[in-house]
């Protein structure tokens, strides 16, 4: 039987003691975090979500026995009186390392099953144990400190919107399914059999029809829902920072945005220069092969096609004379590599999708992997790639920008081969002017690059109809360290414009009425010109935190299969249930 509280009341977290606490009765309610049974004298560590404390448990028969049946991961109060370490035990590794607490009284309030992992010491452990037993994996340190970094930022967040202006208004999570893009979860009617709602993807429309309600600035963290395969940075459930205000430009939301980041860049005492640095989407491609460029590590991608429009190499000059590109990296250091090293490179250059991957040292004369290429080419090349001696030359040849993707992605294997990439480094840029639409060959027909409702540039609207590849769209990114933090637009508020968009997608009337028909109709009615973003919460918590994934910053994740072992999900459900809601299921 356990020992009960009482009226016990915790007077300091387990982090909290320091030495001007010495001499003082406290109590302090946690769990067991290391028991050190030397013979007279016990030591107990006590944690809780705060920090560590030491307890000491001596010159007492009674509370000796006692402590000496603690276990890892029991649940203790402790009464006891605070006492000064001597010099030669301080434990500078913790914030409480100057002090201890002579224990006077123990009340084990539960007792606890040996854990399947260690608590105490974040070692290597399968994630599948982890997420199995998550409320043992939450109780270890690093994710006690990522779960209050991202409460941290929450709050932060919510402060900084309230501050300026901004309402935090709540919107369905039963809504209306309107495919396009990622999959719906569907959630059977049962009142209205063979009727669905749809979990929120985001809330896109009904925060377009908040600025037609004049509620002029609307900000919410919000839960999505997308049923979709996951990866390191998507889970089927997350959280973004949701954000729309009438009468906005582009800069507007630059300007709102970017003293956010500062704010929440405090939490972990980092300063963010502001204005960020903008690059359009085509220069982002064309320089580093991305849509989301890690800026970390500079090498940028330089377009070579001029030199070898006129070069007696025949297969660049075709390349160029029919309209593809010659571009190439600067690898910093690069002619150090043996020239086994440099074959392994063009074979994993090759597993990327390349046709051919040509290296070229710098020297007297230069050296190539290519012979037919003259020393007056190679050092041309080297030129006009600012390549030092010190340097190596990568180059490939194709159409634009397939070449440029390719090379970005060597770009950051290369990067991450010569540590160019440091996790406490933060590099932000926008992203500007993408297309906005894309054509998708399987079924001939365009698609939204971001979604139907993102605005064409003034100056492109002409081209819907005769050029839609060519027509740049007001939408933007935040891309921090190669990750897209959040994208946005400034949206169409013209019905007559709207609805020309949706005949573009092959959307007919009649489909996008059934679809879209109260939004449609809200136009009508008098809507601002508006505009807004949504940044992903899980996304920037990992980055703060230094994570490679989103799972190490949520409390309760999905699997990569999308499954929760804690809880056993998805599961099967009772007949019954199946029947009230008119469903059947398929062998």
């Amino acid at each position: 039987m356990p020992d009960q509280l009482g009226d016990w009341t915790r007077t300091h977290t387990c982090g909290a003691l320091r030495t001007d606490d010495v001499d003082a009765d406290v109590v302090l309610l946690g769990w067991v975090h290391r028991v050190r049974d030397l013979g007279g004298v016990t030591f107990i560590d006590i944690r809780d979500r705060a920090g560590v404390s030491q307890l000491v448990v001596r010159d007492n028969d009674a509370l000796l026995v006692a402590a000496k049946r603690l276990r890892s991961e029991f649940v203790i109060g402790v009464r006891g009186v605070v006492q000064r370490r001597s010099d030669d035990t301080v434990n500078f590794k913790l914030a409480t390392g100057d002090v201890e607490i002579l224990v006077r009284e123990i009340r084990v309030l539960s007792e606890a099953k040996t854990p399947p992992f260690q608590i105490a010491e974040d070692g290597a452990v399968s994630e599948e144990l982890r997420l199995r037993y998550r409320y043992l994996d939450l109780r270890r340190p690093r994710l006690q400190h990522n779960l209050g970094l991202r409460h941290r930022v929450t709050m932060a967040v919510r402060r900084y919107f309230d501050a300026h202006g901004f309402w935090e208004i709540e919107t369905p999570i039963l809504a209306k399914s309107t495919p396009e893009g990622a999959r719906d979860f569907l959630v059977p009617s049962r009142v209205h059999p063979g009727e669905f709602y749809a979990l929120p993807q985001s809330p896109q429309i009904f925060k377009q029809i908040l600025m037609i309600a004049g509620t002029d600035r609307y900000f919410q963290i919000v839960r999505c829902f997308r049923d979709e395969d996951q990866r390191a940075d998507r889970q089927l459930e997350f959280t973004q920072i949701d954000v729309e205000m009438s009468f906005a430009r582009p800069e507007s939301v630059y300007g709102l945005i970017e003293p956010l980041m500062q704010e929440v860049f405090k939490e972990i005492g980092r300063d963010v220069s502001v204005p960020l640095p903008r690059i359009s989407y085509a220069d982002a491609i064309a320089k580093y092969g991305s849509d989301k460029p890690d800026l970390r590590c500079g090498l940028e991608i330089v377009d070579l096609s001029e030199l070898f429009r006129d070069s007696e190499f025949r297969v660049f000059k075709q390349i160029v004379a029919d309209g593809g590109v010659v571009r190439g990296i600067v690898v910093p250091g690069g002619n150090k590599y043996s020239r086994s090293q440099l074959d392994v490179l063009v074979d994993q250059a090759k597993q990327m999708g390349f046709s051919g991957l040509i290296w070229v040292r710098p020297g007297e004369p230069p050296l190539s992997s290519v012979k037919a290429l003259n020393a007056d080419a190679l050092g041309t090349a080297l030129a006009r790639a600012q390549a030092s001696a010190e340097d190596l030359l990568l180059m490939a040849a194709g159409p634009a920008e397939a070449t440029s993707k390719l090379l970005g992605q060597l770009r950051l294997h290369v990067a991450k081969k010569e540590n160019l990439l440091r996790a406490d480094e933060f590099a932000f840029t926008w992203v500007t002017d993408f297309p906005l639409l894309e054509y998708h060959e399987d079924d001939a027909r365009w698609y939204s690059t971001h979604h139907p409702f993102t605005a064409p540039l003034d100056a492109d609207v002409d081209k819907l109809e005769s050029d839609p590849g060519a027509v740049r769209a007001k939408a933007y990114d935040l891309v921090l360290n190669g990750t897209e933090l959040g994208g946005g637009s400034i949206r169409i508020h013209d019905s007559a414009l709207q609805a020309r968009i949706f005949r573009r997608l092959g959307i007919t009337d009649e489909e996008a009425k059934m679809r879209f028909g109260f939004f449609l109709e809200a136009l009508e009615y008098g809507t601002p010109p508006h505009g807004g973003i949504a940044l992903g919460l899980d996304r920037m918590i990992a980055l703060l935190a230094g994570e490679s994934s989103i799972r190490e910053v949520m409390a309760f994740p999905k699997t990569s299969n999308a499954v929760d072992l804690m809880a056993g999900a998805p599961s099967p459900v009772d007949a019954r249930q199946l029947t009230e809601l008119h469903l059947k299921t398929q062998p």
